[in-house]
């Protein structure tokens, strides 16, 4: 992976690993993140329950999204510390993409490009 540029690494972990995801961010000097609920399917198996008698299947897993953006700090660290903090070695621990940014766009001064980030 090389990490010329601004690079946006978006990965959607486990509710419960979030706030050890945030220090590990934090460690890596990558403090700034998006999170955002949302639900979806993986790997991780399907659940049953029973409600008034009747059984369900839950499918879709509650997750978190985190979006972090960066161009000085390299986003293999960033993919790296937040790897190793959601980890759990089970099924649905998430998955960590990595994405190029065209051009970032900072509303409060105006800045773009890197200097936006």
């Amino acid at each position: 992976m090389t990490d010329d540029g601004i690079k946006m690494v978006v990965a959607v972990v486990r509710p419960d690993r979030l706030g050890d995801v945030k220090q590990a961010l934090a460690e890596a000097g990558a403090p700034s993140l998006t999170v955002t609920n949302v639900s979806g399917r993986g790997s991780q198996p399907a659940k049953t329950g029973q409600w008034r008698g009747e059984e369900y299947v839950v499918d879709l897993h509650q997750k978190v999204k985190i979006e972090c953006v960066v161009s000085e700090i390299p986003a293999r660290d960033v993919v790296d510390a937040i790897a190793d903090a959601a980890q759990t070695g089970e099924p649905g621990d998430g998955k960590i993409f990595v994405l190029p940014v065209e051009d970032a766009v900072q509303v409060r001064t105006g800045d773009s490009g890197p200097e936006a980030v």
